[in-house]
């Protein structure tokens, strides 16, 4: 049978919980140093002196380098959602927690004590900190469109089209700082051999660290080799290279040692970037059966003057519901404080916190079930631009999902269901998010011990991409998924597709199959042609791991044996999809069921269902994890995480004490249903994205439910008892 589809284990999960994985600090080599990160205690101004003659004198301290004893980087020539600018290079602090100096020893221990004896003064200025006080000042965005309108003929504005509007509603949605909280904490090991480059480094794409390394130390890409097969989480902000690792690698150079930096906890609240802040004013007209005429959604986004990202918050309603008059704008504020950047599902998890709750909040005006008003606006085409939906099940993700959950028992009436000291309350969110196949190249590799290798740069957060690779090419050789060794993470392998944009698996699995298929055909030729092959001159074929001509049939790995060869390999490459005539997205519903206790006005989510038309399902196993972990991050997003900026510009929870992520205690029984209709028009294997998918939708769907309970509509997220009181 067949293992694509199937609740597959994961190939690297033994080494994982056996503690045999090497993550980037688990490595050591000879003559190791240590690299401590020193960080601003400003969040603006300019640095005017810097004490380090104790910390040099400290007991096994090498080397301390900041700007008054700079590493030479080069400026940064390409942009990857990080810093605009490599560390060190001049004497101005644009955000609190920024790295100011790396101090070198012997030990972790030595360098951190060296760090607590360097005094450093500034000049100070006033940083911008207040997202709500530069609202009236907003920008337009760096980079992109400001405001989109399509607007149907005849139609002067998207005003006009509200005020035309039979019902309409209006209101303004909030959410704050979040920050990624990946289980592993961020690390560079770098070594030289003369002027090359081998580097361990944590990342979600390691030709993304060859190329920035090559570029910020002035070095030729060929002589940079990156490792990085085990990543403990990402979301995003592992996908550029942060301040640390040129850093460190300039350090190591100039030292001729290797070094180890590894950010503390709460280091990594500041160095490697937070999702922005968010605002989104939501206008929904519509006819009074429910039919939209207009959506007008006008999204600001804070934005770091240390980074150029900035989240389109509004971009999701040109995307989701049928409406044939559409408004969206597009604002920065510009802040004083640490990266913004990428994290899971970025303008889409917050983007649909609004849409989806300005959607219940016109169901309710409009008297109407939330998921009738949800099916009735399901769009058989792309609203912004009319181009058809490569394969689109979304009602019958509803459809399915109210049957599972038990929609039809939810009270439309506020507050009318209680279980003892609970309220109960019922709510729903649309998920959604682009789908899309990029070019990937990947090697497979048969060998003589009778394991098959595939190989490629690609990177594994946890989601399961490695047993993507072994199921795929177990599926299209015959073999057991246990005989397949994923090697991804590798710079010198073949140019897979890097973890993010949910476009692994679609990019990436094409690629293995085309492999596999062309290493079948290489090794049928090598047992046909080669001389004192058994099969030399016969009509050979391959199946389930043999070579077979007539009676003779030999398994790959004892011919290899019999032969002296070690391995046959072969590499394929997948082309990207640009289609000009379709669209391509995932397609979701996530049901919620929310208890608010009468008294205390606590939250707590009792029970999510997620029904996903992601195309083809791989591993239904880890796919499953994939959404569970989703809705999960969604939960802390609704109810739970904030990250708090004092005036001072300083992160007042920039620790895992005080910054809450949903924990086992948090977590309800989760279920998740997977239509798994392939999307051929994508790829033959048919896959979808699905990690990021998964978050979007799940806090809209908290926060109706929790209206639902308890007949607040609260628009500000996260949605904490105070807010309930």
């Amino acid at each position: 049978m067949s293992p694509v589809g199937q609740p597959v284990d994961r190939v690297d999960g033994p080494l994982k919980v056996t503690g045999t994985a090497d993550y980037v600090a688990d490595h050591k080599i000879d003559r190791l140093a240590y690299g401590y990160v020193v960080t601003s205690t400003i969040a603006l101004g300019t640095i005017t002196s810097m004490q380090t003659e104790a910390a040099l004198a400290a007991p096994g301290v090498l080397a301390v380098y900041s700007p008054f004893n700079s590493l030479k980087l080069f400026a940064y020539t390409q942009a990857q959602n990080d810093e605009t600018r490599p560390p060190l290079q001049d004497m101005e602090v644009r955000y609190y927690g920024q790295l100011i100096a790396l101090v070198v020893a012997e030990t972790f221990e030595q360098a951190r004590d060296a760090a607590s004896l360097i005094k450093t003064t500034y000049t100070e200025r006033t940083p911008a900190t207040s997202f709500q006080t530069g609202l009236p000042n907003a920008t337009p965005p760096p980079s992109g469109t400001p405001v989109v309108d399509v607007l149907a003929p005849g139609v002067p504005s998207i005003d006009a089209a509200l005020a035309a509007s039979e019902v309409t509603v209006s209101a303004t949605y909030t959410t704050p700082v979040n920050n990624h909280i990946a289980m592993e904490p961020h690390a560079t090991l770098a070594s030289w051999t003369g002027d090359h480059l081998t580097i361990y480094t944590v990342s979600q794409g390691v030709r993304l660290v060859v190329t920035r390394m090559a570029n910020t130390l002035g070095i030729d890409a060929a002589k940079v080799h990156v490792h990085n097969p085990y990543v403990g989480g990402g979301f995003g902000n592992k996908w550029g290279n942060w301040a640390h690792t040129p850093v460190t690698a300039a350090a190591a150079r100039a030292l001729g040692r290797p070094i180890k930096t590894v950010l503390t906890r709460e280091q990594t609240f500041t160095i490697v970037g937070h999702r922005p802040q968010s605002t989104q004013t939501v206008a929904l007209g519509a006819y009074k059966d429910g039919r939209l005429v207009a959506i007008k959604n006008d999204g600001v986004s804070s934005m770091s003057p240390a980074s150029n990202f900035y989240e389109p918050v509004a971009n999701l309603s040109l995307s989701l519901y049928a409406s044939p008059n559409l408004h969206v704008s597009r604002r920065v504020v510009r802040l004083d404080v640490p990266p913004t950047t990428i994290m899971r599902a970025p303008q889409e998890a917050n983007g649909s916190f609004a849409l989806e709750s300005a959607m219940d909040e016109l169901a309710e005006k409009l008297g109407m079930d939330p998921l009738e008003l949800r099916r009735k606006n399901d769009s058989p085409v792309v609203p912004s631009n009319g181009r058809p939906w490569s394969s689109k099940h979304l009602d019958e993700c509803y459809r399915i999902g109210a049957e599972k959950f038990g929609w039809s028992r939810r009270n439309p009436a506020p507050r009318s269901v209680i279980d003892g000291d609970w309220l109960v309350g019922m709510g729903i969110g649309t998920a959604t998010y682009s789908a899309g196949r990029g070019d990937a190249s990947i090697k497979v590799r048969f060998q003589s011990d009778g394991t098959v290798k595939v190989s490629g740069t690609a990177a594994d957060l946890g989601t399961g991409q490695s047993t993507v690779f072994a199921i795929l090419a177990a599926d299209k050789l015959g073999i057991p998924v246990s005989r397949v060794i994923p090697e991804l993470g590798d710079s010198s392998s073949p140019t897979a597709a890097n973890a993010g944009g949910s476009s692994s698996t679609s990019t990436n699995g094409p690629a293995v199959q085309l492999a596999a298929d062309a290493a079948r055909t290489a090794l049928v030729k090598f047992a046909a042609e080669t001389p004192g092959s058994p099969f030399q001159g016969k009509e050979v074929r391959y199946a389930d791991g043999s070579l077979i001509a007539g009676d003779l049939s030999i398994t790959f790995g004892a011919l290899l044996t019999q032969l002296d060869v070690p391995a046959v390999e072969a590499t394929a490459a997948s082309p990207r999809v640009n289609d000009p005539v379709r669209g391509f997205r995932s397609f979701g519903a996530t049901f919620c069921e929310v208890r608010v206790n009468r008294w205390t006005a606590e939250p707590r989510v009792s029970r999510m269902l997620c029904v996903v038309d992601a195309g083809t399902i791989v591993n239904l196993k880890s796919a499953h994890s994939q959404i569970a972990g989703g809705l999960i991050m969604g939960i802390g997003h609704a109810l739970l995480e904030a990250t708090h900026l004092d005036a001072n510009g300083r992160f007042a929870n920039a620790t895992m004490q005080s910054y809450m992520v949903p924990v086992n205690s948090d977590v309800p029984p989760i279920d998740v249903h997977f239509l798994n209709y392939p999307d051929t028009y994508l790829s033959p294997l048919g896959a979808r994205g699905i990690g990021e998918f998964s978050i979007v939708g799940a806090a809209g769907a908290v926060a109706n439910a929790v209206h639902n309970a308890t007949g607040k509509r609260i628009r500000d997220l996260p949605i904490t008892l105070d807010k309930l009181l």
